[in-house]
């Protein structure tokens, strides 16, 4: 008999309260779950597919519901291949949506910093957020992700995007105030280290709110709306600092490979390391509110990282 390869939510809901039925859609929607039939809803197996619908069939029992989760394989009917590609096709559909809605804001972008530029900036923020959520429930990786981010991506380079990025020098990012967006998680911390590492011990920090952020005299944004750095393509904010640094250093490549897989939740360089960096990081985010003590917990972990690299290239 082959694996279980999915897992199945099996659930009844009253008539009453009407809103009950259409908040448990919704929310089966958020994490990604294929609908089956009326009331059979299918997610790929894994732990994480469990936690999320089990908070489902929680919500739904305690609205006077019943629900039951299953692990499952077709024998008949319906096959593995044919599941997989409707979960594709849903994802694709997103996707798609998701492009086409950032070409649109390119094509209607101002052309000053004014209150229309204020909710372009915001539209965008938008878009970004609508793509991570998107990737985080992309469960097989549809083909329609790299036009997606791309369109995206393109939307921080601006009018000018087709024009190349001016190529800084050391000394052109040495004495500069770093500034990001608060509450630093994977790409923030893994790029402060590898500045405060690579490019200048001296380097300050500051963190400001996740809207437009005009940058002043002597500062450098980075993993940020409008940012000098920050992501182009499918390449997160790590990978174009190293790339556009000049740091050809395999234990750098290595740790940029790491920190997209988890910030990008694509597994596009399949990292064995990525779940156990994740879980550390995630911890010290839990510990600690406050950005700089983050930086400062995290660093190490990026030095001992970086040695291990390093030595398992030169074996």
């Amino acid at each position: 008999m082959k694996k279980n390869r999915w897992l199945m939510l099996v659930h009844q809901i009253p008539r009453t309260p009407s809103y009950l039925r259409v908040k448990i859609w919704r929310r089966l929607q958020r994490i990604g779950a294929l609908p089956i039939k009326n009331s059979v809803y299918a997610m790929p197996a894994g732990e994480q597919a469990f936690e999320d619908l089990a908070w489902v069939a929680r919500e739904i029992e305690q609205g006077g519901g019943e629900a039951s989760i299953c692990e499952a394989s077709f024998v008949h009917g319906l096959r593995d291949d044919q599941v997989e590609a409707a979960f594709k096709a849903l994802r694709d559909s997103d996707y798609r949506v998701i492009a086409a809605e950032a070409r649109r804001v390119a094509s209607a972008r101002p052309s000053k910093t004014d209150d229309a530029g204020a909710s372009m900036a915001d539209e965008i923020e938008r878009l970004k957020r609508r793509l991570a959520d998107t990737t985080a429930i992309d469960f097989f990786k549809t083909g329609a992700r790299a036009e997606a981010a791309k369109a995206v991506a393109a939307l921080d380079r601006g009018p000018d995007e087709g024009k190349r990025r001016h190529t800084p020098t050391m000394r052109d990012l040495k004495g500069k105030t770093w500034v990001t967006r608060r509450d630093v998680f994977v790409d923030r911390m893994a790029s402060a280290w590898l500045i405060r590492r690579f490019i200048d011990r001296s380097a300050r920090f500051k963190f400001v709110p996740g809207k437009r952020y005009e940058a002043r005299k002597g500062e450098m944004r980075f993993d940020m709306f409008g940012g000098e750095f920050t992501h182009e393509g499918d390449r997160c904010t790590f990978e174009v600092l190293v790339e556009r640094a000049g740091l050809d250093d395999p234990g750098l490549t290595a740790i940029g490979q790491i920190v997209h897989d988890i910030d990008l939740k694509d597994s596009k360089f399949e990292r064995p390391e990525k779940a156990g960096i994740e879980r550390v990081l995630e911890g010290i985010v839990l510990a600690h509110a406050d950005d700089k003590t983050r930086l400062d917990r995290s660093a190490p972990i990026f030095d001992d990282l970086h040695s291990l690299m390093g030595k398992r290239r030169r074996r």
